[in-house]
């Protein structure tokens, strides 16, 4: 595929999807559920049921974020290589199936109905992205700019980087050195 976004191959992006999504979930779900647990618990056993709450509900979350990033890695993928091409029409059609198929125990009205919202949300969320990246990126430059590169000499311009440091060879030589 093309180098859309500088991300892993399609494998090995399934499953850092899938571990992202996991961490995500279960780091929500853990002040999600720490505070609904603290706010429904008993007076005086507030903490432990808080801790309770926590430790049983935040990994089913965690496990239900990881389902939707998995599935949404695969279809992203599936339509990348079906596509033959990595834009950010593979991330909506991918949250449109993905939205559709978690909500086709539902029915047909609710897969649809998920679909389009998946759909929605992920053209919002890829459209914020180029937004950003506009934003962000640095003006081009003016013609006149480019005239007046392209008339000034070597040693007039700014220096580049500097070329790239060797890297040390180990055990050539430090014997030696050493002994003296």
């Amino acid at each position: 595929m093309g180098d859309f976004s500088g991300r892993e191959p399609c494998p090995y992006r399934i499953l850092d999807d899938v571990g992202g999504a996991y961490a995500m979930g279960i780091t929500i779900g853990s002040v999600w559920h720490f505070v609904r647990g603290w706010r429904n618990s008993p007076k005086g056993a507030s903490f432990s049921g808080a801790m309770e709450q926590l430790q049983v509900r935040a990994p089913v979350m965690g496990g239900n974020f990881a389902v939707w990033g998995g599935l949404f890695a695969v279809f992203d993928c599936s339509f990348a290589a079906v596509r033959n091409k990595e834009d950010p029409w593979n991330s909506i059609i991918a949250g449109a199936a993905t939205g559709g198929v978690l909500a086709a125990r539902a029915g047909p009205k609710a897969a649809g109905k998920n679909a389009l919202v998946g759909g929605v949300l992920l053209a919002l969320i890829e459209g914020l992205g180029i937004l950003i990246t506009k934003v962000m990126a640095p003006p081009l430059p003016s013609k006149q700019d480019l005239k007046n590169a392209d008339a000034s000499t070597p040693s007039q311009q700014q220096p580049g980087l500097a070329p790239p440091v060797p890297f040390p060879t180990f055990g050539s030589g430090l014997a030696s050195h050493e002994s003296t």
